[in-house]
């Protein structure tokens, strides 16, 4: 099986060590594609090149980057059904949330490119006579650090905006899932980018992920992924003083109170932490239900997830695909025996699927727990799997303080029929998130990032063209 190629300067690449690494399809668990290996040498070769493009394409006026990513959405979207397979043989995600994904990344690159003409500086008054204005600045050569649970559309919320403020990017997938990527590159060559403009670089975190944040070139590093990388990331970039953005994890609250629109809240809360396997740091994977609609919500909710369809991902009746992984279905198995074994109750799911078909598979079943205490590692950590731990409160300030007993704070979901209590809940949980009668945390027009541990900086909108630049202020003196 030949090795996927970087993709540095605007042309496939052979690693400088001539090594490559397999990417296995969830689903089957056999090898789907190898990859090849960076190393530090190839992280210096795509720094190289992307200083070359970022020379080129940061003279560019705001209407012809603009033009160009417009040309990048539209060969996206010429090219959707192929980047969904790619994305569901590398995932394992149903080829129907592919679709969405790979929409989403035309999408991201339309609104950017639509924004960029539209962000600019401001002129001050300021004490002394003359005019003060401030200039916004692209950064220089970005460094794109991005997950294996969303690949490709995290990756645009990334590339887009630092594309449209007229940066160069080197890409870095988890290696896990490199192929959608590694496809996006060729694409941004069909496109007309400058050479040198988007690279992308394969291989493990900690050494083609060490070596971008460690590079001195790199203007900003920008990471989704687990908190504790997050924080050595963090540690590895204060020598430099680099600038970073992370999106971080999450262990997000559902709040339900009695008044809710019922079966809208219920089926938006079961696909808010099933969906995707439960792989998403904005899942809803704790919900507080008021203790006079508790009973009836959790019989709902398991009857619910019960008929969900687990399945081979290429159907389009699927629901829920394979985890990323057999060791990442391991690991929330473990969490789920850990549940059970400290007073937990396990009201359904939590097994292997059984059909025909699906054993080679690294699926799951959603679990549903109950009898859950906030002491608990089912409580408290994030497990990064399809889990729902459900729990009763009494009133509106024990519903607050249960969902902000966590060291994160990514998302939240409050369903309430009276706006008096749902701003006083979304102003008092801590999150940069909060969903009022909605499970979508995510809007490409919005602010998007974390309180506490879920993160530093804010991904989507107009604010992450702040995050992308340098602001420079300028006086002109009248004499």
């Amino acid at each position: 099986m030949k090795p996927e190629p970087l993709w540095i300067g605007g042309r496939e690449a052979a690693p400088r060590g001539g090594e490559s690494f397999p990417v296995r399809n969830p689903a089957t668990g056999r090898t789907a594609a190898r990859a090849a290996l960076a190393g530090g040498a190839d992280v210096e070769r795509a720094v190289e090149a992307a200083r070359k493009g970022f020379l080129a394409w940061s003279r560019l006026g705001p209407r012809d980057r603009a033009a160009r990513l417009f040309e990048f959405a539209r060969v996206v979207r010429q090219n959707l059904r192929e980047l969904a397979e790619i994305e569901t043989l590398n995932t394992g995600k149903p080829i129907r949330d592919s679709m969405d994904e790979a929409g989403v990344v035309a999408d991201c690159l339309e609104y950017y490119a639509g924004g960029v003409q539209k962000f600019f500086g401001e002129t001050i008054p300021v004490t002394d006579r003359g005019l003060d204005f401030t200039l916004r600045e692209p950064l220089g050569v970005c460094g794109l650090i991005v997950p294996w649970n969303f690949p490709m559309m995290i990756a645009s919320w990334k590339f887009a905006p630092a594309l449209a403020a007229g940066n160069a990017v080197i890409l870095k997938p988890a290696s896990l899932t490199p192929l959608s990527a590694l496809m996006l590159g060729r694409l941004s060559k069909d496109a007309g980018l400058p050479d040198g403009v988007f690279n992308v670089i394969t291989g493990p975190g900690e050494t083609a992920g060490r070596a971008l944040v460690e590079h001195p070139e790199i203007g900003k590093i920008s990471f989704t992924g687990e908190t504790a990388t997050g924080a050595g990331i963090m540690s590895l970039a204060a020598p430099r003083i680099k600038r970073i953005s992370l999106e971080l994890g999450g262990k997000s609250p559902n709040i339900v109170f009695a008044d809710a629109d019922f079966g809208l809240c219920v089926e938006r809360s079961v696909y808010a932490v099933f969906g995707n396997a439960g792989q998403d740091c904005c899942a809803r994977s704790r919900a507080f239900v008021e203790k006079r609609l508790f009973g009836r919500f959790v019989e709902a909710v398991v009857e619910r997830a019960r008929k969900l369809r687990v399945g081979e991902p290429r159907s389009s009746r699927t629901e829920i695909g394979p985890l990323i992984s057999p060791a990442q279905r391991r690991r929330v198995e473990d969490y789920i025996r850990s549940g059970i074994g400290h007073g937990a109750r396990l009201l359904c799911g939590g097994t292997p699927p059984k059909e025909r078909g699906l054993s080679r598979g690294a699926y799951l079943r959603p679990a549903v727990l109950d009898r859950v205490r906030p002491e608990m590692k089912v409580f408290r950590e994030e497990i990064f799997g399809p889990v729902l731990c459900v729990m009763p409160f009494k009133d509106e300030e024990e519903a607050v303080a249960l969902a902000n007993a966590s060291d994160y704070g990514l998302s939240a979901s409050v369903w309430t029929r009276d706006i008096g209590r749902a701003l006083r809940v979304a102003r008092a949980v801590k999150s940069g998130v909060v969903s009022v009668n909605s499970s979508h945390s995510v809007h490409l027009e919005a602010p998007f990032g974390g309180y506490k541990k879920s993160g530093v900086g804010r991904e989507l909108g107009l604010k992450a063209l702040e995050g992308y630049t340098e602001v420079k202020n300028v006086f002109v003196a009248e004499k």
